[in-house]
Order: structure tokens, then C-alpha cells, then sequence
């Protein structure tokens, strides 16, 4: 059975990968290391980009229904971070202290401005809070790999990690550009998804609780693998040709999909 996350349990995970990101930051020997997952970036850098992203969601999600994001000024007065090691954490804790509180303030249902308006997502505080997962999660991961010690991603942040990174990332409807195709993922844990590439867009779906007519779909590629693995790879942190991964079909797929900017 299919465990569904609530506002609560985002919440939740969002402080449990907020606490081990700031454990993988004050372990690190210099904030100068570099990060293997994200080319060009040091420590110090990952740490700038995840708090001030986490500021401007705050200052989304407080905002409320809007047709723009807020200007920069509402998350950001130009400071930057600081680059001591310990104002730097006090910083990140400030960060998500801000998220976690305008979250809470908002609740699951307020209306805000997203980016994913055509995805299958809605548009709310609560997805909002669901992204912070992933996206906090998946720079936890790039923290300890710097430190040299990177974990894979629970199985609770995993599984509904990729299920968000199906339903609000990879689902528009941009025109696929090329081939019609039928893509799925399968989770050792026991959770499938599928996607349709097509001239409407692409569309997501559960395998279990497929759309009309989706039943006999056969995949054109499909991956297999952890849903820690599958999230990694989806975000470019794990390559087609990871021993982790059991590809079977167009490999070219995948390639595609990976090249594939709908905002462009």
C-alpha cells in the first residue's frame, strides 16, 4: 500500500535533512572543499545556494496568491552569507527556521505562486513544502559526498521525493520534441511510475493507479533501482551506467529526457 505523506511529515523531514545537512557542513574539514556533484562549487557555495533558496520559498509561501514571485528584497538584503563557519550555520538554521515557520503559518491549502503551473502539482504552500524535501535531501547528499561520506536518502524522502520529482517536475504540457515514448521507474521498494512523452506534453501517472487506457502501455525504456538511487539519478547525481541502475530498452530515452528543457 501506497503510504501518502502529509503537511505534517513534510515538515517533519524537512528539519530531519536540514539537521543532517548542518552535520555534514560542521564535519567538513574546510568550507573551501569542493563538491563532486556540483562542479565548480565549494562547500561554502552549496551551503549559500540551499539557505537562500530556502529564504525566497519562505518569502513565496508567505506571500500568498500571486501572479509573480516576490521581489528579491523579500528574501534577500544582499549580504549574502556570512563565511565564518559557525555564523554559517547559524545562518542556514535562520534559513530554514523561516521556511518552517511561514509553512506553518500558511498551512497545507494557501494559494502561491509556483513555476510549475502546468505540471500535475498543485499550486500551494503544501507542494511548496514538498519540494523542500527533495531539493534539501538531494544537497544533503552533495554535502556528505564533499565530506566524503555521502548516505543514500532515507526511504521515506526517497520515495516521495521521486513521486514529486514525477508529478511537478517532470510533468507539462510542452510538447515532447521528439518520438512518442512511454517511460516507467521502478523502486526496489515497491513503488512503480509511469510517463508518458507525447505531442500533449508529459504526463505522470502511478502504476497501481494508472489513467484511463494507460493499462496497456508497454515502456519504451525503464529504470530500475532504489528509489534513493532513482532520485539521484534523476538529478543527474547518478549516470544511466551506474552498476546501481537496471536499464532495460532505448537506452536514448533517457538521453533525451536529460537534454530536455520544456522552458526553452
Amino acid at each position: 500500500m501506497r503510504t501518502i505523506l502529509t503537511f505534517s511529515d513534510h515538515l517533519r523531514l524537512i528539519d530531519d535533512r536540514s539537521t543532517a545537512f548542518h552535520a555534514a557542513v560542521a564535519a567538513a574539514p574546510s568550507l573551501d572543499a569542493p563538491v563532486p556533484s556540483c562542479p565548480e562549487w565549494t562547500l561554502f557555495d552549496l551551503v549559500q545556494h540551499l539557505g537562500m533558496g530556502r529564504r525566497r520559498s519562505a518569502a513565496i509561501v508567505a506571500a500568498g496568491p500571486a501572479d509573480v514571485p516576490p521581489d528579491k528584497s523579500a528574501w534577500d538584503d544582499g549580504t549574502g552569507a556570512p563565511r565564518e563557519r559557525e555564523a554559517l550555520l547559524a545562518w542556514w538554521s535562520e534559513s530554514v527556521e523561516r521556511l518552517t515557520s511561514a509553512l506553518r503559518e500558511a498551512g497545507p491549502d494557501r494559494r502561491c505562486w509556483t513555476w510549475w503551473g502546468d505540471s500535475q502539482s498543485p499550486e500551494t504552500s503544501g507542494a511548496w513544502g514538498r519540494r523542500q524535501v527533495a531539493e534539501i535531501a538531494v544537497h544533503t547528499y552533495d554535502a556528505q559526498l564533499a565530506v566524503g561520506n555521502p548516505e543514500p536518502l532515507p526511504d521515506e524522502v526517497a520515495l516521495d521525493a521521486f513521486d514529486d520529482c514525477q508529478f511537478t517536475l517532470c510533468s507539462t504540457d510542452v510538447a515532447w520534441p521528439h518520438e512518442p515514448a512511454v517511460v516507467e521507474y521502478h523502486a526496489t521498494e515497491g513503488r512503480s511510475w509511469r510517463l508518458r512523452l507525447s505531442g500533449d506534453g508529459a504526463r505522470a501517472s502511478r502504476l497501481g493507479e494508472p489513467a484511463a487506457g494507460e493499462d496497456s502501455d508497454t515502456a519504451d525504456v525503464s529504470a530500475r533501482g532504489t528509489a534513493s538511487d532513482l532520485v539521484l539519478f534523476f538529478y543527474g547525481r547518478m549516470t544511466p551506467d551506474s552498476p546501481k541502475l537496471e536499464l532495460h530498452g532505448d537506452r536514448r530515452i533517457f538521453d533525451q529526457l536529460i537534454a530536455w528543457d520544456p522552458s526553452v
